[in-house]
Formats: C-alpha cells, structure tokens, sequence
C-alpha cells in the first residue's frame, strides 16, 4: 500500500475514533447535566412540599415527570403534589399507574385512591377503594389509617344515598360582581350591606407570594351595577391577611382575623376589633390575652345569641381541645372585653379541624365545618343543636349544601331567609387550578319545605342497592367438577373456603417462567384478584345478607336476580350448567345461612307469591371474552386472574315491593 494511502486510512480512522469519542463525551456530559438538572428539580419539588407550597411542587415534579415518566418515585411524589393541590384527575391517573406497577410498594397510594374518588363524588368507586385498603397486609400497621378506612367504606354508602335524597334547596353561585378568579368567603351581613373576605387583588410582588386578603363591602346602593369595595387601612392591615369580618347585635362592633403566612398553606391568626363611630370603622385593636394567647392561632369569629348573652364562637388550636382547630366560644362584655371562655364540647370536635362556627339563635342550632365526622369529602358543613346547656349529636348538613370539595363559613342573614357559603366545588372560578380558589355560593331557605327523611328501612334498602351487583367467584369447573349436574349440595361459602386454600397454587402457576420485577407484579395481580375480588365478593355477600334479614323483618317483598357466567374453557352446553350449578350453590347458602332463617321467605301458598324471590337470568359465557381456552394452557386458561374473574355468579339487581 503507498505511503499516502496507509497516512489517509490511518488519518481517516482517527478521525472516526475523535467522532465517537466526541459522541461519547456528550452523551456522559449530556446524562450527567440531566442527572444534575433532575436533582434539583427533585430537590426543588421535595421543598416545595414541606414548605406546603403545593403548585409549585406540582410544578417541579411535573418537569420530572416529562424527563423520565417511568420513575415510579417521581409517578407518586407526583401524584402527592397534585392530591394536596387538589388536582384530582392528575393524582388519580398517577397514583393508578404506581399500584398498577408496584402496588405493594406504595399502600398509601390505595387509601389515597379512596379520597380522591370520595372527592370526584363517585362513592361506589371511593367505597372499594378503601375496602382494598382496609385488606392490605401491612408491614407497617397505619393503625390510624385502617380505622378511618373502614368509616369512610360506611360513609361513602351514606353519601350515595343522601345524594339520593337531597334537600329541597337549589344552591347558586354569586355573580362576578362578587366572585373572581381569586378566592372569595367569608360572607356575612352587616349594617351598610354585604361583607366579604377575597384575595382578588392578585397584588404579587414575587414568584409564588401569596397575596394578602382583605375585608370588602357590597354596600347597599341605588347603583344599577354596585362594586365591592377594599374597607381602609384602620381594618385592612397593608402587611398581613384580614378577614372573616363578625358583628355583634348593634351592628357597631365588628371582630375579624389577622393573619400571616408559616407557609404557603398555613396561617398564624389572632382576632381583632373595631368600633363603627363618626359613620366610619375606628382603628383596630388586638384582643386580649384570653382570647390572643401566645403561640396560639385563633380566627374565624361569629357573634351570636347564647343563653340569653351575647357570645363570640371561634376556632382556635389551644391546650385544652381534640387536637387541631376546635370551636370556642365566649361571652362578650360591653367593654370590648370577652370572659367564660368554653370549649363547644366532644360531639363537635375531633383530633381533625373544626371551623368556621356560626350559631343560629333562632334555631339553637351550631353550623360549623369539618374534615372528620360523616362527610361528603374535603370540609363539610354539618351542624348540632344546642339543648340543656350542651351541643348535641353532629348531623352533616346535607345535598347539595356539601359536595366532595370544600365547604366552608356557612351562614344565614338575620332573618334566617338566605343562606352563603364558600367553596371550590365544580364551576366554581379559577385562579390557575380547576379547583384552587373558593367562590360565595346562595341559596334560599323556604322553612315549609322539609327534608326528605331517611328512616331505617329506607336506608337499609339503598345500602343493599349499592351493593349490585354483587358477584362472586368460583374456581375452574367447580361446584361438582367433570358432571352434567343442573344442582349441588355445596353452599357458596364452602366452594369460597376450598377456593382460597388454592392461593399459593395460583402464585405459583401463574408466576411460573417469570423472574424479579416481573414475577414480582405477576404476584401482586394473584394477590389483588383474591384480595380484591375474591373476598371482597363474599364480604359483600354477607352484608347484603345483613340487610336482607333487616328489611325482611320490616314486612318488604324482596326480588332477587342472578345470573352466571363462565371463562370459555368448556362447551356453551357444558359452561350453561356448569353456571346454574354455580347459581344453585348461592341458593343453598340463603337456604341454610342463619340457622335457616330465610328459607320461610321463600315460600308461599299456591297462587301466592313468595316474600323472598329468586329470577334466574340467562346464563353462560362472557361475550367478547380475551381468555384462553386452551386447556394446555393452564396458566392462562385456569391460573390467570382474566380467566378468574370471568368465572363467576352475580346478583345484577334488587327490587322492593309489589
């Protein structure tokens, strides 16, 4: 080879060598400046969170999420920011997706589910969301956790029904001479016209700075198109929040919070008051020490009648309460001084947050709002009368009042026609979020009109409707495998025992051939079908049996309608008895469960229909079913959780009456 020829091969091979070290070189600089870049995001987004500043930690995570959506501890802290933000749909589609991969790994993320299914309003959803939750085994017990999961699954029946049966008011937002995009509450009346609290100046002068609330007026006016107007500084302090404007019986003493920020959620507050002389608002003054404690957040001051005296209700989180923000109340002297500070006692009050009080007089019924007790989700309103010197047993204040978000600072003008509220429920103004900000919402009180009332069995029979369909689970050819029975002597119970000895069969078929992270989810699916499916079925079955025996006492005629199906691994003609054999087997277990006792029900003299009904619907396979039918293949024939969940029976519907 000549001389040049071997310089330009040896010269072209080094420039190939430099390309690809170039390439190399960029491709190390270019994953470490990411690297680089996604720890300070990570580290951004982790701040944000503890300082409660939740938009911007949506904001951080959501940068990580696009570099890497595979990252499931950036899927959840996701999902995190976005639950606390209130972005619901977001965190819902998150969380689905890091229990659909690792579901073991976050437990959390299954309670979660619940509350934000709880929020959107779908309570048969939320309700199975956290009975899952309540099943889990858990390394670490979340005692807590586990109690709250099984009220919510009572609760979230009680929310189906009372949206059911909602009250007879139509709840209406305020037009947007009131609400803005900003946040708007704490409505009330007053001498010279319609208070409000509202963040509408949107007055920033940094990045992520809240803007300071301020007291307004909608004064009364012979203006066709009234404006709301800032009350001057002598209330509205320039450098903190003020808010939450109360007055006494004159109409001449207003007390009202003063807020500032511990973080971007969070609030120190102390109350404040001012007298209306020479027809305008004097210079505030702070409250004293009984009210004003050091160290102590107290707010949201509603004057009313109590006992004859004049008393201030409040809510505050000082030594003495259930833990939280609790309700308060003292009696007000002519002096601006208040005294007989009370707590509102331990039918009110939970370890959660209590807010927003307002006592109507004339009915002696305290209003206030409330994370905890029977709720829609969110703050509820809820109220409890006040009888022989004590407030009585809590009642949510019902649908539509409260929905799945916030609702908060409910209160009635003085004669009790009207009545506001705050929340940020659906259609309800935006500043940046779907539900970020609080809008005043109205309604009318027409007393005549009364609450449609849930008696026992009423209640009974709306808890058993929600519970269809109900089905449950058989394995492969069982009852009375390899026959050409129509019957058996088996109950559902009996086939449901012999199926869970069969679990660690299941795992090990359909895990078979599978390693580390994949077996890993392949054992979780085993496991979420006879968690979830499985036994949530037979639970099922023996609460609605619960109610059965209730509402049968009542005297009501019961109709009940099953129908089974099977996985496509027989003939049609084999799979149609093979399924009335199944639904035979539910027959038996209500002939025999209870000693018996519904077994007189489902008889009756000739030409008489029975109180307790059973209608078969046609049976047989599933159609469009994916399943194997490939008996070669038992692995996903037999052992898959698809081909499970298609062998099984169902009651599809429950009817009253004639």
């Amino acid at each position: 080879m000549p001389q040049e020829e071997e310089y330009a091969l040896c010269l072209c091979k080094m420039k190939k060598v430099l390309v690809i070290s170039i390439v190399f070189l960029y491709g190390c600089l270019h994953s470490g400046l990411n690297a680089q870049g996604n720890y300070k995001l990570n580290k951004m987004g982790t701040e944000a969170l503890r300082e409660k500043n939740y938009e911007e930690a949506v904001h951080q995570y959501r940068k990580l999420y696009r570099r890497d959506s595979s990252n499931l501890k950036v899927c959840y802290a996701y999902a995190e920011a976005a639950r606390l933000n209130m972005e619901t749909e977001t965190a819902l589609y998150l969380y689905q997706k890091v229990l659909n991969q690792r579901g073991k790994k976050y437990p959390m993320g299954v309670y979660w589910m619940g509350q934000l299914y709880k929020q959107q309003m779908n309570y048969k959803e939320a309700g199975k969301w956290f009975a899952k939750f309540y099943r889990l085994k858990l390394k670490k017990d979340l005692p807590e956790y586990k109690q709250k999961a099984r009220m919510e699954m009572e609760v979230c029946d009680l929310a189906a029904i009372w949206m059911k049966n909602p009250l007879p008011i139509q709840v209406e937002k305020l037009d947007t001479s009131i609400n803005t995009r900003y946040s708007e509450y704490a409505p009330g009346q007053g001498e010279k016209g319609f208070y409000f609290s509202s963040l509408r100046t949107g007055a920033k002068t940094q990045e992520n700075e809240v803007s300071l609330s301020k007291i307004y007026l909608f004064e009364k006016s012979n203006s066709k198109k009234p404006k709301p107007y800032a009350l001057d500084t002598a209330v509205n302090a320039t450098y903190l929040h003020n808010a939450n404007a109360s007055f006494d019986q004159s109409g001449k003493r207003m007390v009202f919070s003063r807020c500032k920020n511990i973080n971007a959620t969070d609030y120190t507050c102390e109350l404040y008051q001012s007298r209306f002389e020479n027809n305008k608002w004097q210079m505030a003054t702070k409250l004293g020490d009984s009210i004003n404690l050091k160290g102590v957040s107290s707010t949201h001051p509603s004057f009313s009648n109590l006992n004859g005296k004049e008393v201030l209700f409040f809510s505050s989180n000082r030594k003495g309460g259930q833990g939280g923000m609790d309700i308060w109340y003292a009696e007000a002297n002519q002096d601006g001084s208040f005294s007989n500070i009370k707590h509102s006692g331990q039918f009110i009050n939970t370890n959660e947050n209590e807010i927003t009080p307002y006592f109507d007089s004339g009915e002696q019924v305290l209003y206030f709002s409330s994370t905890a007790h029977k709720n829609f989700g969110a703050f509820d309103v809820f109220k409890s009368a006040f009888k022989e010197g004590e407030f009585t047993e809590v009642k949510n204040a019902g649908y539509p009042i409260n929905s799945g978000y916030n609702e908060v600072y409910y209160v009635k003008n003085r004669e009790a026609t009207q009545a506001w509220l705050s929340s940020n429920r659906k259609g309800s103004n935006n500043e940046n979020n779907s539900s970020c900000c609080n809008d005043l919402y109205t309604y009318t009180i027409e007393k005549e009109k009364e609450p449609v009332k849930i008696d026992s069995v009423l209640l009974q029979k709306e808890k058993m409707k929600l519970l269809v369909p109900l089905t449950l689970y058989f394995h492969n050819d069982e009852p009375e495998p390899r026959t050409e029975l129509l019957v058996t002597t088996k109950t559902y119970p009996e086939t449901y025992s012999a199926y869970k000895t069969l679990y660690p069969k299941y795992q090990q078929s359909f895990t078979s051939g599978y390693k580390g992270e994949e077996k890993e989810k392949a054992l979780e699916k085993i496991e979420s079908f006879f968690s979830d499916s499985l036994d949530a079925g037979f639970e099922n079955l023996e609460k609605f049996s619960d109610l059965l025996v209730q509402v049968l006492k009542n005297g009501e005629r019961v109709r009940i309608t099953l129908k089974g199906y099977c996985s496509p691994l027989a003939s049609t003609n084999y799979n149609q008895k093979l399924a009335k054999r199944r639904i035979n087997s539910l027959r038996n277990y209500f002939e025999q469960t209870r000693e018996g006792y519904f077994k007189s029900f489902t008889q009756a003299a000739a030409g008489q229909v029975p109180q307790l009904e059973f209608v078969e619907e046609d049976i047989g396979e599933l159609p469009g079913s994916k399943t194997s039918d490939d008996f070669k293949d038992k692995r996903n024939s037999v052992y898959s959780p698809f081909a499970a969940s298609e062998r099984k029976i169902q009651i599809i519907a429950v009817s009253f009456g004639e």
